[in-house]
């Protein structure tokens, strides 16, 4: 079949535009590493050139080797494919630098050539190339599914239309389905995790529920597995609002259901929330509505436990009360707080339950105020906000987060007060919201939030829940402050802060495996075996941990090289399924399932945690590991840990965040028995 006019004249165009392309990867490829800068201009224009044509993304997948074999990525992060992360695809595509958004661009396209066996790539697999452009597809489906917004033409005029056909690409060769089910997966991991904040998860699946009700989207055959679970939790958990009819609309079917119909609805609900950790709208207006009717269908529709319902009929006036000021359509999500409230029985500790009626009386500061109104809107009130924030903190202590802010200080104390004193944390929701102040002690002396400048975080955070939003920018600065006072003492003032800032039962003693002076490894063959000697149960008489313990991690990414230090908690260790002693750690970090590679990959399920823990073998944590509490009364014998033990471990540092910080010879030292 000859082809028409304006196919031949595309056909030439593109053409014209591959054959220039090809020159510019011949002359980058001829030239010399160091000289090959002065090369990328004409090979990155000439790449846009071709991907702005029909056909483009096809044309440089097929020469994605070339391009890359040429020295395209020579120097930058696209150079290892290994190590990308597929939550930072989305950004890059989207910048106003229009070489960013090419050189993403013939990433993707590479990966997709490695996926599909056109390239053996030496470090990354067909697989993990493929599983890569999976979740890159699945978090950003609206580049697949939706024309650019007007805001993304005037932003970054036709490179906005070259992503959309850089994707349409991606998905006819990967398949539809492939990337909803990536997308489920992901979906239901982070899920696994119960944090506190869910917009995204549900912002993901309203798109999803969207997409799915579009005839002009083919999403495929399968539309991803378990899809249906999710969408139904929030928009159809049962009969009377499978067909999604509104608020309204429910409650008027409510109101002519008897008391089976009720416990029927209530317990469908309840089974949703506690599989998926997502709470329906529709699920806030049944609570609400069986206030009226009974304290058995209040216990349904929360899904309680013995002792959950147990709080709920002992301090039935406190929940009714906490119901009808938390919970609406709008806060639904603190239903699922509500319910782990109870059932942890922290009602019964004595302080909690006048402290939460003095959280329902609190008059909020008119900053406060304006803080919440502003990240959450007018309906309901801050003060409803706010509430619910509780109930879901108190509820989920694991599940804080700190966003996209660097304090994870403040989120790990936070998260630590609501699981060990939740009373200290409801004090600290007064002093933020009433006062507008913080008052901490640091070694006897009073400090203020007020009166100090900013602390580790330079702009005021907003990506937070309510309670942290509010409390967050008081404690990061008297964390910060507390440092300061620290600074002319020799060693690490995690030493002093640690204990002060977050309990007396942060341990006094204080091991850290690095010199603050040089950065370099310290010490660490008596570090490994004390933290076996604390912590590991087959050195330390079995004595499980009593009190959540700070500490402090060397992050490091997929391909082992350290990123920064992090605070996390350790909670508990043990054995998992498998008899593996495993260390069981909060991480405030919003996701904790990473990979820091080496194969240490933090697990968030299947491996004994319980919902908002990570965790990892004993001996590949100890590998991240360089700030630990311990009580230096306990008895110890560090002598009794292995030295293969040890040296496995040190194994793991030298060739990850240990690697530019050991001195020469250092580690073979230590492996001398003699030295």
């Amino acid at each position: 079949m000859k082809p028409t006019a304006d196919a031949t004249g595309q056909a030439t165009t593109l053409d014209k535009r591959v054959a220039s392309l090809d020159g510019a990867i011949q002359a980058m490829a001829e030239t010399p590493d160091f000289g090959k800068h002065a090369k990328l201009r004409r090979v990155l224009e000439s790449l846009r050139r071709v991907l702005l044509q029909p056909g483009g993304a096809a044309a440089v997948q097929v020469r994605a080797q070339a391009l890359e074999e040429a020295g395209l990525f020579l120097g930058t992060d696209w150079a290892s494919p290994e190590i990308l992360i597929p939550s930072l695809v989305g950004p890059g595509l989207r910048s106003r630098d229009v070489d960013t958004v090419v050189m993403e661009a013939v990433s993707e396209l590479r990966m997709l050539a490695v996926s599909r066996g056109e390239f053996a790539h030496p470090t990354i697999s067909a697989e993990d190339a493929g599983q890569f452009l999976s979740q890159v597809m699945a978090m950003n489906l609206e580049l697949l599914f939706t024309a650019p917004s007007e805001a993304e033409r005037i932003k970054q005029g036709r490179i906005a239309h070259l992503i959309r056909d850089l994707f349409r690409h991606l998905a006819e060769v990967v398949g539809y389905e492939t990337v909803l089910d990536k997308l489920v997966d992901e979906i239901w991991r982070i899920l696994r995790q119960r944090p506190i904040q869910v917009d995204q998860v549900q912002a993901l699946i309203t798109r999803i529920a969207v997409y799915r009700g579009d005839p002009e989207i083919d999403l495929g055959a399968s539309s991803g597995q378990g899809i249906d679970r999710l969408i139904s939790s929030l928009f159809g958990t049962t009969e009377v609002c499978r067909d999604d009819p509104g608020v309204e609309v429910f409650r008027s079917r409510l109101e002519a259901m008897d008391t089976g119909g009720l416990q029927y609805e209530a317990s469908g609900f309840a089974r949703a929330m506690h599989d998926t950790g997502l709470v329906s709208p529709y699920h806030a207006e049944l609570l609400r509505f069986v206030l009226n009717e009974s304290d058995y269908l209040v216990g349904e529709a929360l899904g309680l436990s013995d002792t959950g319902r147990n709080c709920l009929l002992r301090f039935s006036h406190l929940v009714h009360e906490l119901i009808e000021t938390a919970v609406h359509p709008q806060t639904a999500q603190c239903v699922y707080g509500l319910a782990l409230l109870l059932d942890r029985g922290i009602l019964y500790e004595p302080p909690v339950v006048p402290a939460l009626w003095r959280q329902l009386a609190l008059e909020l500061s008119p900053a406060a105020r304006e803080r919440l109104t502003l990240a959450f809107g007018e309906q309901p009130s801050a003060e409803a906000r706010l509430t619910a924030g509780v109930l879901s903190m108190l509820g989920q202590p694991l599940g804080v987060g700190q966003g996209d802010n660097p304090t994870c200080q403040s989120a790990r104390a936070l998260s630590m007060w609501a699981y060990n004193d939740p009373d200290y944390l409801l004090q600290m929701v007064v002093w933020a919201a009433r006062d507008d102040e913080v008052i901490m002690h640091f070694e006897g002396q009073p400090i203020s939030s007020k009166e100090l400048a900013a602390g580790v975080a330079t702009a005021m955070p907003v990506d937070l829940d309510p309670v942290s939003l509010l409390v967050v920018p008081h404690l990061d600065r008297i964390y910060a402050e507390m440092g300061r006072r620290c600074a002319d003492r020799p060693g690490d003032p995690h030493r002093w802060v640690n204990p002060e800032f977050h309990g007396w039962w942060a341990s006094r003693g204080f091991r850290i495996n690095v010199d603050v002076a040089t950065g370099n490894l310290i010490d660490l063959d008596e570090f490994l075996r004390e933290f076996h000697a604390s912590y590991h149960p087959s050195y330390n008489g079995g004595r499980p941990l009593i009190h959540p313990q700070p500490a402090g991690v060397a992050v490091t990414d997929s391909a082992a090289r350290y990123i920064g230090w992090h605070a996390i908690t350790i909670l508990r260790v043990a054995a998992d399924p498998q008899e593996v002693t495993r260390v069981y750690f909060f991480n405030p970090n919003n996701d904790s399932g990473q990979d820091w590679g080496d194969g240490v990959v933090v697990s968030t399920a299947g491996n004994g945690e319980r919902f908002g823990e990570a965790s990892l073998p004993f001996d590949q944590f100890a590998s991240r590991l360089y700030i630990f509490h311990l009580d230096p009364l306990e008895r110890m014998e560090p002598e009794s840990v292995p030295a293969e033990d040890v040296e496995r471990i040190m194994g793991f540092i030298e060739r990850s965040w240990g690697a530019e910080r050991l001195p020469a010879g250092s580690l073979q030292a230590s492996k001398d028995p003699k030295s």
